[in-house]
């Protein structure tokens, strides 16, 4: 049996960001590929996954379009280099202080924009 979806979409969404770092990459592809990025590592979608069905949809689709689009502005060994090293970067270990660094900036922003949508309407 081969890899998850989920697992395929968090590989290639890495390969993307390694590319957009890669100095060799045109800055037209550098911002599509910071927005794709973005996109599939943020646990903000554009359609909520409890929504039963239509939740996945996103992730399952605008996705991989967006990966596939990426990878037609730069070279194609360029991305198979990238994605190769993101597939060899899924069998390491979860840091989980990275996950917690992250989890506390996500937890702050929001405590920071409910503190100014108080303020605001106060």
């Amino acid at each position: 049996m081969g890899p998850s979806l989920a697992h395929r979409i968090r590989t290639e969404a890495h390969a993307v960001y390694l590319a957009v770092r890669d100095p060799r990459t045109p800055i037209y592809a550098k911002l599509f590929g910071l927005l794709v990025a973005a996109y599939a590592l943020s646990p903000i979608d554009l359609i909520p996954d409890f929504i039963p069905v239509l939740g996945l949809v996103d992730d399952a689709i605008l996705i991989p379009v967006g990966v596939w689009l990426f990878e037609k502005m730069i070279a194609p060994e360029q991305f198979a280099e990238h994605r190769a090293k993101a597939e060899i970067a899924t069998r390491r270990p979860v840091s989980w202080g990275g996950v917690l660094i992250v989890l506390t900036i996500w937890g702050l922003l929001a405590l920071l924009a409910w503190s100014a949508l108080v303020t605001a309407y106060d």
